[in-house]
């Protein structure tokens, strides 16, 4: 993968950029030394290069039999817990996967709390073969914890006791918490949440590989991509490396008054890697009444909706564009004789150029609005580089938290929420908090 930041230069300012290079080699050295703030999640630094043999097979054939008895799959988790898996799946899979007929069918649960959106799953599990991977550290976070309770009841009643034991794997804590002591006396198969990998860091720990290797994505690919983007890293710690280039020129932008980051693709089926990379940054970064806020767009479609913000609105964001040199397909423009859409002009073009052109067009038509672009070039969508890119985005997002100086690894203002909500439902030691918020609400 390469970085072009040549539609940002006209934005930066040579000082800050100046100073954030001399400071960069230092922030890689406080993340490998694991001696910054929040160190004690800084397992996944290493984490590609020291993945055990032993585990990848041990997925790989929990995966296997999974595949074998499943007609659909359904992931339980929030957050991290559930975005990296369906980032590397939705990116890799069929565009039209439920109408492929593929088994399984991976689907999602516990990232909401809709009674609909639960029901018509249930609807759908009635008829089908399913298992399920529930996946949370401490067992009791409230989302999953609800889907999980309802999805486990579902399917005892579908299969019986023992036979669902078989088709119900949780990703917890190694020793300690609700979710890994109903496992121990289930009998489920477990694998370990560690200690000192945070859920928006987890993809590549068996929280995303599991869900990845049932949907039949290589994940040994997905690894050595990431090893090989932690290798660079490592071998060339300085101001030099793409990972270093990204957290400096984003923050040299947030230092000019640009607080708004725009992720854009142009194949459709990254959407879900910008859900997960929003997470990541979002979390990460948005700590002390600082931070970039993250959003993203889907370019050509978004270009309708919108593209005029972005061109003519507040000058207060930039964009990432992750660029794809190569589809997986060919597809061609054909000649019609009347040409009454006024497309002959393209024929015999593939839709790919066609499309390269649309991005290269609104980056310099962008550019020229006041909106810097950084592009992140890939060669194409696989395993492999996605696991370049996640690992990519991990670092970078590291380097740009200890740039802020805040904690990247923490999450206090998530709690705010869980609170107020414990005290609503009428909680067990939240009274006082439940008579305040009920005064304020007029109950």
């Amino acid at each position: 993968m390469k970085i072009d930041l040549s539609h940002t230069n006209p934005f930066l300012d040579n000082a800050v950029v100046k100073d954030l290079k001399s400071r960069i080699s230092d922030i890689y050295k406080t993340v490998f030394d694991k001696t910054g703030s929040g160190n004690d999640f800084l397992g996944w630094v290493s984490l590609p290069s020291e993945t055990d043999e032993n585990l990848l097979a041990d997925i790989e054939k929990t995966a296997a039999e999974l595949r074998r008895k499943s007609e659909i799959f359904v992931v339980v988790g929030i957050g991290g817990s559930y975005l990296g898996a369906r980032a590397v799946i939705e990116a890799l899979q069929n565009h039209f996967a439920p109408l492929t007929g593929e088994k399984p069918l991976v689907v999602y649960a516990g990232h909401n709390m809709s009674e609909d959106y639960l029901s018509d799953l249930l609807a759908v599990l009635d008829k089908k073969d399913y298992s399920l991977a529930v996946i949370s550290k401490s067992g009791t976070t409230t989302e999953p914890a609800i889907a999980f309770r309802i999805l486990k009841q579902h399917i005892i009643n579908k299969y019986g006791e023992q036979e669902a034991a078989t088709r119900i794997v949780a990703i917890t804590d190694k020793a300690r918490g609700a979710l890994k002591q109903l496992a121990n006396v289930k009998g489920y198969k477990t694998y370990i949440v560690p200690d000192d990998v945070g859920g928006r860091f987890s993809v590549l720990t068996p929280v995303g590989l599991l869900p990845i290797a049932v949907a039949g994505i290589d994940i040994r690919a997905l690894v050595q991509g990431a090893a090989e983007m932690e290798k660079r890293c490592k071998e060339n710690p300085t101001k030099d490396n793409p990972v270093s280039q990204y957290a400096i020129v984003r923050h040299a932008l947030y230092e000019k008054g640009l607080t708004n980051e725009i992720m854009v693709n142009y194949e459709p089926r990254l959407m879900y890697f910008s859900e997960w990379w929003k997470q990541l940054y979002g979390e990460s970064h948005g700590k002390q009444h600082k931070g970039i806020f993250p959003a993203s767009v889907t370019f050509s479609t978004d270009l309708h909706s919108m593209g005029q913000y972005i061109q003519d609105g507040l000058r207060n964001l930039f964009e990432t564009v992750v660029s794809v040199e190569n589809s997986s397909h060919e597809l061609r423009i054909p000649t019609e004789a009347d040409d009454l859409d006024q497309l002959n002009y393209i024929a015999g073009k593939r839709i790919s150029e066609v499309n390269h052109k649309a991005e290269l067009g609104t980056v310099l038509a962008h550019e020229d609005g006041g909106v810097p672009n950084i592009r992140i070039i890939v060669p194409e969508i696989s395993a492999h580089v996605l696991g370049e890119l996640v690992y990519f985005f991990e670092m970078a997002c590291a380097l740009s938290g200890y740039l802020l100086d805040v904690n990247p690894f923490d999450q206090p203002g998530v709690e705010a929420y869980k609170k107020n909500m414990f005290a609503l439902l009428g909680k067990k030691g939240f009274e006082e908090k439940t008579a305040e918020l009920n005064r304020r609400l007029n109950l």
